[in-house]
Parts: structure tokens; C-alpha cells; sequence
């Protein structure tokens, strides 16, 4: 199937859910100033929309938020859509500068509904020294299920960073990566899930950074994090 050219072509139940969305990943954003994870319009949220007609997902949208646009002015009506190619299918403003990489991960990945981008300051220097975060906390074997990994270097614009996030992501149990020189993309089942997955980065960044200060982290055991992981995915909550 060819990517229609307006949202109308697709099926009712799927602009239906286009609408929703907007909703979740308008109010999504405001976690990101919440939690000191951005600052001035930098960073983005965003949601795969399935298409019922096409189980491959390779007709899949998107919603994502517009470039440059002060997260104070953020509304459901403001969020643009786009296509699994990155280009925007309704919305009245171009689509963030960090677009071609969501669409490469949502094209790559499947089963990934949630893409998150921050710049969050302490996962961010980690970025910018090209270092993985250790797996040194219970937390992070949770949540990571090992360290949280560091992709390559690479230039916004095209797919580029895409690519390096798919290339780490597929070779890792965790759903952060640090991209290197830039800063912290998260995926997850969807864009909550990636807004999490964003804040536990950036929480760990913190306070490994901090235990370093004061001296060298003591290390876990693989067959512990392995076991920790395996109950906060499966067991753990409601």
C-alpha cells in the first residue's frame, strides 16, 4: 500500500485514534519541563498511530510535535502527522527537526509505538564523553536491563541518527540510548512509555555520576541484573 497523501484516505477508526493521540502526546510533552528534561523547544515526544488495514505496520503514522514551537503554546490541534518516510500528512507547521530519526526507528522497530528525544542535562554529558552509564543500580537493571548503551556519532537532518539508534537499540535490552556528542532517544510500547524510560535515564545519569565522585560503583552480578530485569518486566505493579 502507497502512503495516502491526506489523513482522510485512511480508515475512520484511524483517524479517530489520530485524534486521540494528538491528545496524549500534547499532554506527554508537559512531562518533559516537568522533569527538567529540556529547555527552550529543544526535545520531542512521539506516538505511532497503527493502521488495522495493514498488519505489516509499514502504513503506520505518526504524531509528533512541530519544530520551534515554545512548549507553553503545545496543543492537540498543534501536533502534526506524518508518514513511516517522515513526511508530514496534516499539520499546518513543519514537524520537529528530530522527525527523520522517529520515522526510521518506527520504520525499524515495530513494535515500538513511543519515541522520545531530550537533551537532559546529566544523560546528555554522558553523550557527550561517549560513555555508557553502568549497570550500578538496582534501578537500572529494572528498567535497562543492563547499561545504558551509546550510539555513533551523527548529523540531524536525514536518517542518520535513526540508524545508530537502531543499529545500538536491536543489540540491547534497553530502551534509552545515548547518542553520542547529542543526547538520550527512548523508545517504548508507546510515547508514556518512552517519557519514562526518558526520566529513569536521566535519574540514573545523575546518581551514577554522583557515586563517581566519590569513588568507583560496585558492579552486579549478570545473573542478578537478569533477574531483576526479568521481575520488573513481568511481575512487578498492577
Amino acid at each position: 500500500m502507497s502512503h495516502a497523501q491526506t489523513l482522510a484516505s485512511y480508515p475512520n477508526t484511524m483517524r479517530q485514534e489520530v485524534a486521540r493521540v494528538r491528545e496524549v502526546v500534547a499532554a506527554l510533552h508537559r512531562e518533559l519541563p516537568r522533569y527538567e528534561l529540556v529547555v527552550w523547544t529543544a526535545g520531542n515526544v512521539s506516538q505511532r498511530v497503527r493502521n488495522p488495514e495493514v498488519p505489516d505496520g509499514s502504513a503506520d503514522l505518526f504524531v509528533i510535535k512541530p519544530s520551534g514551537v515554545s512548549y507553553d503554546e503545545l496543543t492537540a490541534e498543534s501536533m502534526v502527522v506524518c508518514t513511516l518516510d517522515g513526511e508530514l500528512l496534516e499539520g499546518t507547521r513543519a514537524p520537529s527537526s528530530d522527525t527523520a530519526a522517529h520515522a526510521y526507528t518506527y520504520q525499524h522497530m515495530p513494535h515500538v509505538g513511543g519515541v522520545v528525544h531530550t537533551h537532559s542535562t546529566y544523560a546528555t554529558a554522558w553523550a557527550a564523553r561517549g560513555e555508557e552509564i553502568p549497570c550500578v543500580l538496582t534501578m537500572m537493571a529494572d528498567e535497562f536491563g543492563g547499561p545504558v548503551p551509546v550510539g555513533p556519532f551523527a548529523i540531524i537532518g536525514d536518517d542518520s541518527i535513526g540508524r545508530g539508534i537502531v543499529q545500538t537499540l536491536s543489540e540491547s535490552r534497553s530502551p534509552a540510548v545515548l547518542m553520542q556528542n547529542h543526547g538520550p532517544f527512548t523508545i517504548g510500547k508507546d510515547a508514556r512509555a518512552a517519557v519514562k524510560a526518558a526520566v529513569m535515564c536521566e535519574e540514573v545519569a545523575r546518581t551514577v555520576h554522583i557515586a563517581r565522585q566519590l569513588g568507583d560503583p560496585l558492579p552486579m552480578r549478570g545473573e542478578d541484573i537478569d533477574a531483576l530485569y526479568a521481575r520488573y518486566q513481568n511481575v512487578y505493579g498492577q
